[in-house]
């Protein structure tokens, strides 16, 4: 298996924005130091859910302080960002980092509309413009003397400089939320990145996926490269009990729960719709399903677990909602001596 840090820092106060960047930075080196893999940046604006707010940008100052990790977005909100600008940034961005640039792409939030409203957009008009958005962005990347007449845009430029430092370009993985477009993914032999499911979900799913990609003419050599670009998400706390993880996972995902919903309250025009009669609580709001947290031993049983429905790669976040700066670095040191090189050498 191999594991990534999925870097969604949450700021709750305005003033301390520049405090929790700086923390950030902190957690992606040590992360580094003790043998994940990757880390992976989100996108999300005007609310402080993410403090750096800016994958591209941000991904530099990361590119900078790191040496060896990949750098991924978990995701790039497509709809937010003309493609062939989005194309120059990132293409610059893989030079920077020697390589290292995963581009995750996806239509961003389906529920904070005041973000698309601040770019001039809709959530509807940033869902069509996804795929030819992801066309532009590789014609944009690969070409030259492009011209694309689309839908959503009309354009024409010599060629991209500098080009990608990866050939022919940083890998693209689609974030999928529902089972549908998994299965759709599959067909088209793309790699996913998959929220936090339960173990029976990600079992069908993965079973569905591993279907769809036996039909989507890929040879097994390719089908193996696009399992092993494949991505689950989790949380993560390890600690000297599992009473102490369950409580700090209960508060941590407790406070990012309600500094999601104070923002959609106050920023969404009409504020957020009331759940359906008897629908269930979201999987990712459940720490059960949530997080790897507790003993060293508790979490590698967690993580024995995803292996067994088919994950390969791990997201983790190791701080949801504000978790304490020297918890979070004692959970990443744990983890990295007696949990991470264990999976790493199966």
């Amino acid at each position: 298996m191999r594991f990534g840090s999925f870097v969604f820092s949450i700021s709750a106060d305005q003033e301390k924005d520049h405090q929790v960047i700086g923390q950030t930075l902190r957690e992606i080196e040590l992360a580094e130091e003790v043998g994940f893999d990757a880390v992976w940046l989100t996108e999300h604006h005007f609310d402080g859910a993410v403090a750096y707010a800016d994958p591209v940008v941000f991904g530099a100052a990361v590119a900078a302080r790191t040496k060896r990790v990949l750098i991924g977005f978990a995701v790039v909100e497509m709809a937010l960002h003309h493609p062939v600008r989005l194309a120059v940034q990132t293409s610059l961005l893989d030079n920077l980092s020697n390589g290292r640039l995963i581009v995750g792409t996806g239509r961003g939030s389906a529920y904070n509309e005041y973000e698309y409203i601040g770019y001039g957009i809709t959530l509807e008009r940033g869902r069509e413009m996804l795929d030819e958005a992801e066309d532009l962005l590789v014609k944009a990347w690969t070409g030259a003397d492009v011209v694309h007449k689309g839908k959503f845009w009309d354009l024409s430029f010599p060629g991209l400089r500098p080009q990608p430092y990866q050939k022919p370009h940083p890998p693209i993985v689609r974030a999928c939320i529902s089972e549908e477009s998994m299965v759709a993914m599959g067909k088209a032999g793309r790699p996913v990145l998959i929220g936090v499911q339960t173990i029976d979900t990600l079992r069908r799913r993965f079973g569905l996926y591993r279907e769809a990609l036996n039909n989507s003419g890929l040879t097994e050599a390719q089908i193996e490269d696009t399992l092993d670009k494949t991505w689950a998400q989790r949380a993560l706390f390890v600690c000297d009990s599992d009473e102490q993880g369950i409580e700090v996972a209960e508060q941590g995902l407790a406070r990012f729960k309600a500094h999601l919903l104070d923002a959609r309250v106050r920023f969404n025009p009409g504020g957020v719709p009331p759940a359906p009669p008897g629908a269930p609580i979201p999987d990712s709001e459940q720490v059960e399903h949530a997080f790897l947290a507790g003993t060293p031993e508790t979490v590698a049983g967690k993580l024995e677990e995803l292996r067994d429905t088919g994950v390969r790669n791990v997201l983790l976040n190791p701080n949801v909602g504000q978790i304490d700066e020297k918890m979070v670095e004692q959970s990443l040191r744990v983890f990295g001596e007696k949990i991470l090189l264990k999976f790493k050498d199966n």
